[in-house]
């Protein structure tokens, strides 16, 4: 029958014969719309295969509506889109992707690759936390496993060994140069404990470097070796997307192998951003190049304000160097503001130099050396004042970008955010094309942190290859930032808990304190902090938890388990704490922000 409404009937005996000569004459006929997203995601998945369809816009022909009531007599299916392959009538977009991802959809397709053919079931692009977490957990799940991992050296000719950012130039070397910071202010307080030393201390910038980069080369050592033991094959080589299921490999040599998968795992992670101003590529370095620097930076300007800034800043002022932080807008963007600026209160207060609303424009060399001696120029962002500094080393810390520009995602259709490079994925860590995953930092709105990418490693192998169905849960993960004054936290800032649920329905419990440990040498009074923010409409549950202090990862650590299981003012109320220790002020706090009461601390 005619759709209702038709003024003049269509040759209908002509209309049904031209379908089924389309659905005939093709390998792969889909019925679409042009404007319709599920249309959009099954040409995707065609084309990430390799697979040419051919397809009619219904909406954009003059007969379409006939030809969809043709369509629900042949199919008894009223929706778009409506697939065919060799004849056979698939369905929509979910039946599609489901024969796709059972299999139905490469045994009707003929000549595209069944996985027993391919060379391995799991190619991972990446060796850092996520891409060898899941590596390693599908080859303990009995799949045939490859790792590729290449580190694009830095414009000064850092690179480093297998493990990725947070094992080479991120978590492991910062900590243990904070360590060394601590260590230092540890000695200060030592003389009101009693300590005697008469010889004066200081620091050797190329001891801590060597015993550093010691440590990192055991664990890139540690990481080949599991990776063998597992039967998970590595090579350290750049991997590029060739066409579907294929990839070229180049190693360090320019040598070219071609590998095949069922499946593809993006973990490349992220690198330094720079400024893209004179001189920023020749002279600064990175975050990628510090820890492995082989001389004492000397007077260092940091350029930025994210947590990897006032990590370095924070530690390189603990080692007694002359330290200067340039700050565009904001310190720690995205953290609680609060408790930003509190720490970089801290940070000013013992000693690192802010310089705010400027952004270099020019820096310039002015000395060789060991370090040299560089000018930096730098503006406003208020007005036209002009800066001019000398340091021996610049560091930029301005942020980080995708490595997923240059792997070929556009020879198979990934999509990709233009204006970060990062990835969109659904719930299950997939991308657009449905046998590529993306894990960890590259990932588009996701947290970049190490054991995120670890644990979405594992579930995803476990999900692909074990037959679970847990999936990644990216709420309430607890952080910590290692500034001088350690910053823990978990769950909603301040300002997020504000928009979301409105400052009238939030409670925010706070207070002062001052660490025993720090009573002695009469070390900053007052100036550790701890908050908690409840939702007064769900039982005073906590939905945000922030404490500066020492020890603030460890501390955030154990109330993140409580944060996961449904923490309630109440129950922190009823909790004992642990006398003395910074944790207890938790168990202790009674005053909150909207009484405006005095939170300073007088007593144990």
């Amino acid at each position: 029958m005619p759709p209702p409404g038709q003024t003049q009937l269509p040759d209908w005996d002509g209309l049904k014969l031209r379908v089924r000569t389309l659905i005939a004459t093709h390998r792969v006929m889909i019925f679409s719309k042009s404007y319709c997203p599920y249309c959009h995601r099954v040409k995707e998945l065609f084309s990430s295969l390799g697979v040419q369809y051919y397809a009619l816009e219904l909406d954009v022909t003059d007969d379409g509506p006939s030809i969809q009531q043709v369509l629900v007599e042949l199919t008894n299916q009223r929706t778009v889109p409506n697939v065919f392959v060799n004849g056979k009538h698939i369905g929509g977009c979910d039946a599609t992707y489901k024969a796709y991802e059972n299999g139905t959809l490469q045994k009707l397709l003929g000549n595209v690759k069944d996985a027993e053919t391919y060379d391995y079931d799991l190619i991972v692009i990446g060796g850092g936390s996520g891409g060898l977490a899941c590596s390693k957990e599908a080859a303990t799940l009995g799949k045939k496993v490859m790792v590729l991992d290449y580190v694009v050296p830095t414009p000064l000719g850092t690179t480093w060994g297998l493990g990725g950012t947070c094992v080479n130039v991120g978590c492991i070397p910062k900590k243990l140069m904070h360590q060394a910071a601590l260590l230092g202010q540890a000695l200060k307080d030592s003389r009101a404990y009693g300590w005697q030393y008469e010889e004066q201390v200081k620091h050797n910038w190329e001891t801590m470097v060597e015993a550093v980069q010691n440590y990192i080369g055991s664990l890139n050592w540690g990481y080949r070796l599991s990776l063998r033991e597992k039967s998970v094959t590595y090579q350290n080589s750049y991997g590029e997307f060739v066409e579907p299921h294929k990839i070229k490999a180049t190693n360090r040599k320019g040598q070219v192998t071609y590998h095949t998968a069922e499946t593809f795992v993006l973990a490349t992670g992220e690198r330094p951003r720079y400024l893209g101003i004179p001189g920023d590529k020749e002279f600064c370095i990175t975050s990628d190049d510090l820890f492995s620097l082989p001389y004492c930076p000397g007077k260092t300007l940091v350029v930025g304000a994210s947590y990897v800034a006032l990590e370095c800043a924070g530690f390189l002022a603990g080692l007694g160097l002359d330290v200067t932080v340039m700050v565009r807008s904001i310190l720690l963007r995205g953290f609680d503001q609060e408790m930003a600026e509190k720490i970089g209160a801290h940070m000013e207060t013992h000693g690192v130099t802010f310089i705010r609303k400027f952004v270099p424009t020019q820096v310039e060399k002015l000395e060789d050396g060991t370090p040299g001696r560089l000018k930096v120029t730098a503006k406003s962002t208020e007005g036209p004042e002009i800066f001019e500094g000398e340091y021996n080393t610049v560091l930029l810390a301005i942020g980080r970008d995708a490595c997923t520009r240059n792997i070929g995602l556009q020879t198979i259709g990934v999509k990709i955010n233009e204006k970060n490079g990062k990835v969109p994925v659904n719930d299950e860590e997939q991308t657009n094309v449905p046998y590529v995953y993306a894990i960890g930092d590259i990932l588009d709105g996701k947290l970049e942190l190490t054991p995120v990418a670890i644990q979405a490693g594992k579930l995803l192998a476990r999900r692909l290859y074990g037959g679970s169905s847990t999936k990644c849960d990216y709420i309430n993960v607890p952080t910590t930032v290692f500034t001088p004054l350690e910053y823990g936290s978990c769950g909603l800032a301040e300002e997020k808990a504000i928009e979301e649920y409105g400052e009238q329905n939030l409670e925010v419990y706070h207070s002062l304190f001052w660490p025993l440990e720090w009573t002695v040498p009469g070390r900053d009074n007052n100036t550790c902090y701890a908050k908690i923010i409840c939702n007064k409409l769900d039982s005073n549950r906590v939905i945000g938890f922030h404490v500066l202090g020492p020890n603030a990862g460890e501390v955030t650590q154990g109330f993140a388990a409580a944060i996961k299981c449904g923490l309630t003012k109440e129950l922190l109320d009823e909790t004992i704490g642990i006398h003395p220790t910074c944790a207890e002020v938790f168990t202790t706090m009674d005053i909150t922000k909207s009484s405006g009461q005095d939170i300073s601390q007088r007593g144990c």
